[in-house]
């Protein structure tokens, strides 16, 4: 069998749907199994067993119609058996009716019988789930290829022994000799500006960290994002600043991914990063912006090494009283709402629950 599972977009999106090629390769080990996604996501599937090719869609591909259809074409003759398709926008329904595969897999909406023979409804938002929606609504889809119970739900990422030896060597040359201090990263710039948690908060939270456990600190940023990272710098205590490694950074993210393999702990805003941290099985402790829906990305929270702060469950009136477009439209208004003594309170206990205070 030779299947296309598509997901084009949004680090953490693509990492989650990798549990659909896992539990295929798994069920289907002679199967051939693709993955499509943007360039820029590619990373996080590199070093998959369970992945045969990474393809690419480029922007350039997908901004001319000419070259959109070519690569559709393209897509054709590698004669697939079956398409899942996560993403499910009109890009990916045109690649899909024209794929010529026998099963075509996708979410259901009202157009889509159009373009796909099975139209799997979601789980419908609100509903309580251990793993998350993002993962059991990812699971649905395999349906129609597995009808055993699934258990292996948890998206991984595979590093190398030189990406890991090479993470090691770089902590070593900060100084940062790990055993001797927890190492924690903190995720302080989010992926959209709704997703960002008020600098000023976030300062403190690493004032607190290092207070409780005198620990290492990195910062997750790129190099575009350094002036917003170094006001949160400065922003910290004079004797937090002593323990904060403001340079250690990652230009790439395979070499992101290899030092947040060696952290304690990620806290920071909810978004690709804490999910890759989970994917590397590294704890954390996430706060989430209070338009995004938390039932559909508190994965794994039924876990102790994961923990998130959601304005929901401290405030659940506000959303009684307001839409999302509004409560996004006003994030930074509602994170103010985020008592910063509970969320501290929250972080102190987690610190307890994994052992980690002095």
């Amino acid at each position: 069998m030779k299947i296309v599972v598509i997901q084009q977009k949004r680090i953490g999106d693509v990492l989650t749907s990798t549990i659909i090629c896992n539990n295929l390769k798994k069920k289907y080990p002679n199967s051939v199994i693709d993955f499509m996604c943007y360039p820029n996501c590619a990373d996080v599937l590199k070093q998959n067993p369970n992945i045969d090719n990474i393809i690419l869609l480029s922007n350039e591909k997908r901004k001319s119609i000419p070259s959109l259809f070519k690569f559709i074409f393209e897509i054709r003759k590698n004669k697939y058996d079956a398409v899942i398709d996560v993403y499910c926008k009109l890009e990916t329904n045109l690649i899909t009716l024209f794929s010529g595969a026998k099963y075509k897999v996708s979410y259901h909406k009202w157009y889509s019988s159009i373009f796909y023979n099975y139209n799997i409804k979601r789980v419908a938002n609100g509903t309580k789930s251990e793993l998350g929606l993002a993962i059991d609504n990812r699971l649905l889809l395999l349906k129609p290829f597995i009808q055993e119970p699934i258990t292996d739900y948890k998206p991984k990422i595979f590093l190398t022994e030189q990406e890991i030896q090479e993470a090691k060597s770089r902590l070593s040359t900060f100084k940062i000799e790990q055993g001797v201090k927890p190492l924690i990263m903190f995720g302080i710039v989010g992926s959209e500006w709704y997703k960002t948690y008020p600098l000023k908060r976030m300062a403190k939270i690493i004032d607190f960290t290092v207070q409780k456990l005198d620990a290492d600190i990195i910062f997750n940023y790129i190099p575009s994002q350094r002036e917003e990272a170094y006001k949160v710098y400065e922003l910290c205590a004079t004797e937090t600043k002593k323990n904060i490694h403001f340079d250690l950074y990652s230009n790439g993210l395979r070499s992101f991914l290899g030092l947040l393999s060696q952290c304690s702990i990620l806290i920071g805003n909810e978004g690709g990063s804490v999910n890759m941290a989970k994917a590397l099985d590294v704890p954390t402790f996430s706060l989430f912006s209070p338009s995004v829906d938390k039932e559909t990305w508190q994965i794994f929270e039924n876990l102790k090494e994961n923990v998130s702060i959601h304005l929901k469950d401290i405030k659940p009136e506000i959303y009684i009283a307001n839409d999302i477009k509004y409560i996004k439209e006003n994030t930074f208004k509602y994170f103010e709402e985020y008592p910063l003594e509970l969320l501290l309170e929250k972080l102190e206990q987690y610190f307890k629950d994994l052992n980690f205070l002095k």
